[in-house]
């Protein structure tokens, strides 16, 4: 089994583009599986003898050590995926993951705040250097929270702009933004690439911005990366972990109580355009949805933000 899922991970890799964070999630995944049917001094089976009881074995064990559904779930996918690949490739004739249930999940509606409130959120940034004043190196040099609040703003705006993944903004490049046209190319999951366009706010935000990576850029001498459009102090292309920090320190320095993570910029884009009247179409095609069922989670959350504006406003509800 130990080959097969070499060769799996490989074809992921190569032929699927899979993303790094997907290599790992199907290796850890697999792995396990792989440590489950392999007790201490035995012999994994041959991929031939792993059966549907043998996974639902493992199912069974992954609830009895209280793991989440949405864990179980995940697992069992890359089981699937496995096996698939397997029958494909001759090494196996049928998929025994298949005679396997997913978990049923519970529906989750994902919390947004409103576009006030990320007004209010993103119109604060630009004090927040107040409360954390940076420290100068030297006369006249620039006080450096005043560089970074300039670059974090620019990141700010862009998510909500634009919808993006984390993932999907710290990988733009130079290259992959019209300034005239205010239109990014985007590389998504599997390495599709589409068009989004972003407004005038993000634009004024990236230009302000321009200067400050200019000078990250400089300070990091050979080790920047001149290609990156978000970069850190010592220019290197930022990672994703670190816009998540950034979010994070913006929603404490400003004192709002919300659970804000990049990802939350992504749910208001999309939950704010349909609100306004965006065609649902249009709205997957911006957030890179392959299927439709995806998107059509923000209109849930559209009908509760409206039920909740009503159960404020009338007076008989």
């Amino acid at each position: 089994m130990k080959s097969a899922m070499g060769q799996f991970l490989n074809y992921l890799r190569s032929v699927r583009n899979a993303s790094p964070h997907t290599l790992r999630s199907y290796e850890n995944d697999l792995s396990q599986f792989l440590a489950f049917l392999t007790p201490p001094g035995t012999e994994s089976p041959p991929l031939r003898d792993i059966t549907h009881l043998l996974i639902r074995e493992f199912v069974a064990h992954l609830h009895d050590h209280n793991l989440e559904k949405s864990s179980i779930a995940r697992k069992l996918a890359a089981i699937r995926s496995f096996f698939k690949f397997a029958v494909r490739e001759g090494l196996v004739v049928r998929n025994p993951a298949r005679l396997v249930a997913t978990p049923k999940l519970p529906k989750r509606i994902p919390s947004v705040l409103s576009a006030e409130d990320m007004n209010i959120f993103l119109n604060g940034v630009i004090a927040a250097p107040a409360a954390a004043p940076g420290r100068r190196k030297g006369p006249g040099a620039p006080d450096e929270s005043r560089l970074l609040v300039k670059r974090d703003r620019a990141i700010l705006e862009l998510l909500y702009a634009s919808g993006l993944r984390v993932s999907e903004l710290t990988g733009l490049n130079l290259a992959d933004m019209d300034r005239k046209e205010l239109m990014l190319r985007v590389r998504g999951k599997g390495n599709k690439e589409r068009i989004v366009p972003y407004g005038g706010k993000a634009e004024q935000a990236l230009e302000a911005y321009g200067p400050v990576r200019e000078g990250f850029l400089r300070k990091g001498g050979y080790r920047g990366d001149p290609q990156a459009v978000f970069l850190n102090h010592l220019g290197a292309r930022l990672t994703p972990r670190s816009v998540g920090r950034i979010v994070k320190k913006y929603v404490r320095l400003i004192n709002v109580n919300w659970n804000l993570h990049p990802h939350s910029m992504r749910h208001a884009f999309a939950t704010h355009l349909l609100a306004d009247g965006a065609d649902l179409r249009a709205i997957q095609e911006l957030l890179g949805h392959s299927s439709l069922s995806t998107t059509q989670r923000y209109t849930h959350a559209s009908i509760r933000q409206l039920m909740e504006v009503y159960d404020k406003a009338h007076p008989r509800a």
